[in-house]
Order: C-alpha cells, then sequence, then structure tokens
C-alpha cells in the first residue's frame, strides 16, 4: 500500500526531548508534527494525511467521515476511548494501540510507592529538613514507623501483564500475593481469590484493571471498609476505578493506612479536586507519571513505527479497529 503522509498530533505529550524519534520521521515521506493539538485544531490537522497518530487528541466518526484520505490511526497508548473504533470500521480505517510497553516503569513506581509509605520516607525527610535530626539526642530518628516487606499480603487486582510482572518483583521481596478473581465473574478460577475476601486479607492492594462499566467506582466506600485499618491502596490504573469522594473520607477518618495514587478521575484535576484537599492524611499523589520512564516512552514511539510499517506491508499488528 503507497502511504506517504502522516501528523502527529500531541508529541508533547511523549516528552519527546529524549526520545529517538529518527525511525518514525523516516517512515513516511510527509510528516507534519505538533506538540499538541485542540479539539478546533483536529479536523484541519489529519485532512489530508493518511497516517494520524495521536495519544490523547480525540479523533471522532465525524472527523472521519471528512477525511476520506484517512487510512490508519495510530493510538500512542493502551488505551483507546479517544477515538471511535465503530467509525473507523465501517469506514475501512484501521486503527492500532500500544501494549506492554511501560511494565517495568509502572512496576518500578508501584514499589516505589509502596516503599516510601512502608519506610516512612517523606516523613523521615520533612524532619530532617525542619531540624528534627539536628536537635536528636541519639545518632539517629525513629519518630516514625518502618516496616519490612517481608511478609506483607499483597493483593492484585487486574492480573493482566502489569498484574503478573507486579507479582514476580513482589515474590522477591518476600510479600504473599493474593489474586482478584474478575469481577463479575461466575465461578473461582484456581489460584484466583473473590475481590471482597483479598479486600479484608490484604495489606496492599494495587489496582491495574481497565476503567469499563463493571470496574468504575470498583472500590467504593462498602469496599474501602472491608480493608484493613493498616492496609495502603495503590492505584496505577484509572483514576476512576477508585471512587475519590469515598477514599478522600476514608482516609479523613483514619479507615485505612494510606493511599498512593498516579491517577484520578479527572486529569488534569481541577485545583479543588476533593483529593487535593490539604486536610487529607498518608495519601501520595503523583502526576499519571508511572508509565513515564525514557525506555517505556521510547517502546511507545518504536512500537507505533512497527504498527505503521506493518500496516504498509499489509500485516495486522495490534489492531484494535
Amino acid at each position: 500500500m503507497s502511504i506517504h503522509s502522516g501528523v502527529v498530533l500531541d508529541v508533547a505529550s511523549l516528552a519527546e526531548q529524549d526520545l529517538d524519534l529518527s525511525g518514525l520521521m523516516d517512515s513516511l515521506e510527509d510528516w507534519d508534527v505538533h506538540p499538541a493539538t485542540s479539539r478546533a485544531q483536529t479536523l484541519d490537522r489529519i485532512q489530508g494525511k493518511q497516517v494520524a497518530v495521536t495519544n490523547k487528541v480525540v479523533i471522532d466518526a465525524e472527523m472521519m467521515r471528512a477525511c476520506p484520505e484517512l487510512k490508519l490511526i495510530c493510538i500512542t497508548a493502551t488505551g483507546t476511548n479517544n477515538v471511535d473504533l465503530v467509525a473507523a470500521k465501517e469506514l475501512g480505517i484501521t486503527v492500532s494501540n500500544v501494549v506492554a510497553y511501560a511494565t517495568d516503569s509502572v512496576v518500578q513506581h508501584v514499589f516505589a510507592m509502596m516503599l516510601s509509605h512502608f519506610c516512612s520516607l517523606p516523613q523521615y525527610s520533612d524532619g530532617v529538613r525542619s531540624g528534627d535530626w539536628s536537635r536528636s539526642e541519639q545518632f539517629c530518628l525513629l519518630d516514625y514507623p518502618v516496616l519490612e516487606l517481608r511478609g506483607q499480603v499483597l493483593g492484585i487486582i487486574g492480573y493482566g501483564e502489569l498484574g503478573r510482572a507486579l507479582a514476580k518483583v513482589a515474590e522477591a521481596f518476600g510479600m504473599k500475593v493474593l489474586i482478584a478473581e474478575r469481577e463479575g465473574a461466575g465461578e473461582l478460577r484456581e489460584g484466583r481469590i473473590w475481590l471482597d475476601d483479598l479486600l479484608l486479607q490484604a495489606d496492599v492492594i494495587s489496582l491495574h484493571v481497565p476503567l469499563a462499566d463493571n470496574t468504575e467506582n470498583l472500590i467504593d466506600s462498602r469496599r474501602l471498609g472491608l480493608m484493613k485499618e493498616s492496609a495502603l491502596l495503590i492505584n496505577t490504573a484509572r483514576g476512576a476505578v477508585v471512587d475519590n469522594k469515598a477514599l478522600a473520607e476514608a482516609l479523613r477518618k483514619g479507615e485505612i493506612g494510606g493511599a498512593a495514587l498516579d491517577v484520578l478521575d479527572q486529569e488534569p484535576p481541577p485545583e479543588d479536586h476533593v483529593l487535593l484537599a490539604g486536610d487529607i492524611p498518608n495519601l501520595l499523589l503523583t502526576p499519571h507519571s508511572a508509565w513515564a520512564g525514557r525506555g517505556a516512552r521510547q517502546n511507545v514511539v518504536n512500537e507505533t513505527l512497527a504498527n505503521i510499517r506493518a500496516f504498509i506491508a499489509g500485516e495486522s499488528r495490534n489492531r484494535v479497529a
């Protein structure tokens, strides 16, 4: 297939400054590359192009119908909710995504959060900076609890690529791993445990499920109430998998030991978001950066290039529509 023109709609979302884009740029004769693209600009920028590369920019049915030259949409992420897949199939437009590109980065981030919590790193760092260590009558500070991961129970909700990789590292730390059965499953598979039972037993709960009808607010006030008072909830999946308002209240009331979140139900969050309030204790927030290791971001570029080359060769690769 003769494919010569493409557009990258939001390359800044990959923080491309430290990435090698040369292979991608050499894949077609003509590329337009934009740091970001607003909804009002999208149609104009994809018109006349055969390939559109998007991370979060929405490409809807109306836009596709107005662009008869468009043959391939490459999503530089695993999630596909920003592209109308039904319309793409109807119009014969291939859509591809990238998968399993950030496993190492996300697992590393989860354990950074876990270790920060169990080692009380923020509290000790603040104590040093405030002079507590300098004023100490002994050689160290022991003001905050430090617990080893060995022997702790890790509950994994979502046992795909990320969940399986997380389990391997957890076992290396000497943690006991529990795996939740899929929500709405009719029967319990071997090696799985019902979600409510997992929540009752786990010291750490890590979420790795996609956002869908059966996972939205999966962790709600009732399920937060099932957790141990010492339990740590980690979410690097999607913000709306957790009821954000219920979590804020659970932390304020001390119903769970803490939460470490890389995602919120609105991104970027408004300044008055319920979980950005200054009175919420034991909450660690990072700005959807768990996936952002340099190697992971380069994987996105390389996988997108491979998808384009496969399409030109008439092959199906990472095709979602």
